[in-house]
């Protein structure tokens, strides 16, 4: 026998394609889950920018791989930005 009264409602979660997001929709998904990755120069040399679903810049990687590894090994999902 259950109660009725005790009974939680499962959260309703929103659908979207991840690969046609705007700025703001990338920021709304979560600063901790999500950070993207893009080609950068620092001082003349050639580097892959890490960077929160926001725009904060976390941490600069020589080559692509390294750089998702490094964001894989924080447990957040990768997305490249061209």
């Amino acid at each position: 026998m259950t109660d009725d009264h005790n009974v939680q409602e499962a959260p309703k979660v929103a659908s979207f394609d991840i690969h046609h997001l705007s700025a703001e929709q990338l920021g709304q998904l979560g600063v901790s889950q999500i950070a993207y990755v893009k080609p950068v120069t620092v001082n003349g040399q050639n580097g892959f920018a890490i960077h929160a679903a926001d725009g904060t810049p976390m941490a600069v990687a020589g080559d692509r791989n390294v750089a998702m590894a490094a964001i894989l090994q924080h447990e957040m999902h990768a997305v490249s930005v061209h």
